[in-house]
């Protein structure tokens, strides 16, 4: 008797992500619109790299994008399975989203403190726990049974893991409005981040046998990369708008719930300790998914502590503006970020997803030198 092909809803995906970027780029007309008549506009100021006044929202077409995406999902047989196995957790994470669109909506209008944000955001995390999204439980590679197998799980416990999802919610949802400095950087990084989360979140399907119970972290990173993809036209230099608090605070939370689901699905993969790198693949894929705009996030954190200033308060001095003081064009810095995003996110993937670790960390190592050195050394302008 013939084995059965396992047989994985790719094109479901692919479908659900298209329809957030078909919707997010038909949406951006309308919202530019609104948002010029209503007053949620970014006038240029002194640490600003744009000089002429550009309307705001651009994440409020992102949330209809991201919305429009679920919803398809919906009428999909294959992906309702994610719905019917895991409805509180899908509606947990879109709660969240709507809750920081609004607050960052407000922000790009009336220009909210920075406590009234962080309140939203610890809100918008406390959601995705009351929902069921949130660290339990991760493998260590120490420890084991009276059987010999190396390895043992390290469970959280209820305050150990509300607190864990907090701080990273937290957290990249702020990594992502520090980076949102150039046109198109936070849209570009993000759906590079996505893409390499939904990757993995599909591979996690493919080793648990095409179990619905895992299919809800794919779906929310392949609706947020066709949402940052369907902005992207209309942000890229020149941008014609902004994506905002509403856009980049959306990416950051949606991130979050993406990488904290598809990490609390290692409890049934039924990897054992002598696999390092399926046993640690979560969170090397969750750091290298996040290392730039965290990086980014704790250089400024440090940076404006050491001044005896607010971390929050706004400088010059991020990773996109020290590109263009040694000389980078403002689209040749964000492509330059854009590939040590992807070196870092997909080689992680591919880590952990791909048995010989060697080809991988070769190629990557190859990729970082060609990434250090054509950020090192910027293009030679021609003389006027």
């Amino acid at each position: 008797m013939a084995v059965p092909t396992l047989v994985l809803p790719i094109r479901e995906f692919l479908l659900s992500g298209l329809t957030a970027t078909v919707v997010t780029f038909l949406l951006v007309g309308p919202v530019r619109v609104l948002a010029l008549r209503l007053g949620a506009v970014a006038w240029p100021r002194k640490r600003d790299v744009h000089v002429t006044p550009t309307p705001r929202w651009g994440g409020l077409a992102m949330l209809g994008g991201v919305l429009a995406g679920v919803g398809m999902a919906y009428q999909l047989p294959a992906l309702r399975l994610a719905f019917d196995n895991n409805a509180s957790e899908v509606v947990g994470v879109l709660g969240a989203a709507l809750l920081l669109a609004a607050v960052g909506a407000l922000d790009d209008r009336y220009d909210l403190d920075a406590l009234t944000k962080f309140a939203g955001q610890t809100t918008a995390a406390g959601i995705l726990v009351i929902f069921g999204v949130q660290w339990t439980v991760f493998f260590v590679p120490w420890g084991g049974d009276a059987s010999g197998e190396s390895g043992s799980l390290l469970v959280l416990g209820q305050e150990q893991g509300v607190l864990l999802t907090v701080l990273l919610t937290v957290a990249l949802v702020n990594a992502m409005n520090f980076v949102d400095g150039l046109d198109g950087l936070a849209a570009g990084v993000g759906m590079i981040a996505a893409a390499a989360v939904g990757l993995f979140a599909i591979g996690l399907v493919g080793r648990v046998g095409n179990d619905p119970s895992v299919y809800s972290p794919a779906l929310i990173a392949a609706v947020l990369a066709g949402a940052c993809l369907g902005f992207l036209p209309h942000n890229f230099n020149p941008a014609r708008i902004f994506m905002g608090d509403s856009g980049s605070m959306l990416i950051g939370v949606l991130l979050a719930a993406a990488t904290t689901s598809a990490s609390g699905k290692i409890s049934i993969i039924g990897a054992d300790g002598t696999d390092v790198l399926a046993l640690f693949a979560p969170l090397i894929v969750l750091a290298a998914v996040v290392f730039v705009p965290l990086l980014d996030l704790l250089m400024a954190v440090v940076r404006r502590t050491r001044k005896g200033l607010s971390p929050f308060a706004p400088d010059k001095m991020h990773l996109h503006h020290r590109l263009l003081e040694i000389g980078h064009s403002q689209r040749r810095a964000v492509l330059l970020i854009y590939l040590w995003a992807g070196l870092l996110a997909f080689g992680a993937v591919a880590l952990a997803l791909i048995d010989d670790p060697f080809i991988v960390l070769w190629t990557v190592g190859i990729g970082l030198v060609v990434a250090v050195l054509a950020s090192a050394i910027p293009r030679v302008r021609a003389p006027r």
